[in-house]
């Protein structure tokens, strides 16, 4: 009886272990997952464009491939990349850190230069939807490459334990839990506009009906905002990152007037809104920084990156 009673103390010690592992892990995932917000809203801004033009029964259909190789993308490339480098040579995670920040920056500016530009996206009639469909997926499961990148080494370079195993699970619930959030966000949002019609249509309450044509006619709007939240918050973290990085390497200089800056915006208002006053001047300063910097790097990236990529990878 003793015998089974210490063997129960002993897997309960165990249980014990693994929850605390577990818990860990969330945790780090969690405040992994928050330091790659620009990536992550700037994922859910742009997906849903690959699913326009296509019909209604194509959408989710089309959301999940592009899903399933992003967590691919993430899984079987991204997180043993991730892997190697923090045990052989963790001294590349900071510089590209910051070549992830730059290129948010870069898109940033570009999104914001065409806004206001004569530009506007379209897409050509290829004649065959299937061939269209396969092209956008591809093309979509590329351009995710690009960003999951961005969220994995945002990721990686916010774990604090230098574990392995650690690393590796808490990449692995960033992988999936971004994943799950970033394509189920855009699932929703692709089926909102049915979900309007439906309500509008269908709906046996005044109510239901108004608030089904408010839907339809509320989500362009919706995607509007949503495009330029995920630009604020790509130049945000862009420039955060590359005032940071400055700083590990020894520029400290802008990373210092910001602090300061922020601090004398601060001590203009009471003090229960100080805090508060602090963040938002230090995030739309490393904003302004990240614009800048973005302006800088279009004709880096349409004339001389964008090529060779394409070169790269053709398709």
């Amino acid at each position: 009886m003793s015998g089974l009673l210490a063997l129960l103390d002993d897997v309960a010690a165990i249980a014990k272990v693994a929850a605390a592992s577990v818990d860990d892990v969330i945790g780090q995932a969690t405040k992994a997952g928050a330091q790659a917000a620009g990536a992550v809203i700037d994922d859910a801004a742009v997906t849903p464009k690959y699913v326009h033009g296509f019909s209604a029964d194509r959408e989710l259909p089309i959301v999940g491939r592009i899903a399933f190789g992003s967590i691919k993308n993430k899984l079987v490339f991204l997180l043993p990349a991730g892997l190697l480098l923090s045990a052989f040579a963790p001294w590349l995670i900071p510089l590209l850190l910051m070549l992830g920040g730059g290129y948010l920056c870069f898109e940033g500016a570009e999104k914001i230069t065409h806004a206001f530009s004569s530009h506007h996206d379209g897409y050509e009639d290829v004649g065959d939807p299937a061939h269209l469909e396969e092209e956008k997926v591809q093309g979509a499961i590329k351009t995710d490459f690009i960003l999951s990148a961005e969220i994995m080494t945002i990721a990686l370079a916010a774990i604090d334990s230098p574990s392995i195993w650690m690393q590796a699970g808490t990449l692995v619930v960033v992988a999936f839990g971004i994943t799950a959030l970033v394509y189920g966000a855009v699932a929703l949002i692709v089926k909102a506009d049915d979900v309007g019609l439906a309500m509008a249509s269908k709906g046996r309450l005044g109510a239901t009906r108004a608030m089904g044509r408010g839907l339809v006619h509320g989500m362009p709007g919706f995607l509007l905002v949503l495009t330029w939240v995920g630009t604020a918050a790509m130049l945000w973290v862009g420039g955060s990152i590359i005032v940071h990085g400055l700083e590990e390497i020894g520029f400290s200089w802008l990373g210092h007037q910001i602090h300061d800056w922020a601090e004398i915006a601060a001590h203009q208002v009471p003090a229960s809104f100080q805090a508060t006053t602090k963040w938002f001047a230090t995030a739309g300063m490393d904003g302004v920084f990240g614009l800048a910097l973005g302006i800088v790097l279009i004709p880096v990236g349409t004339k001389i990156i964008a090529p060779i990529w394409r070169k790269v990878m053709p398709g």
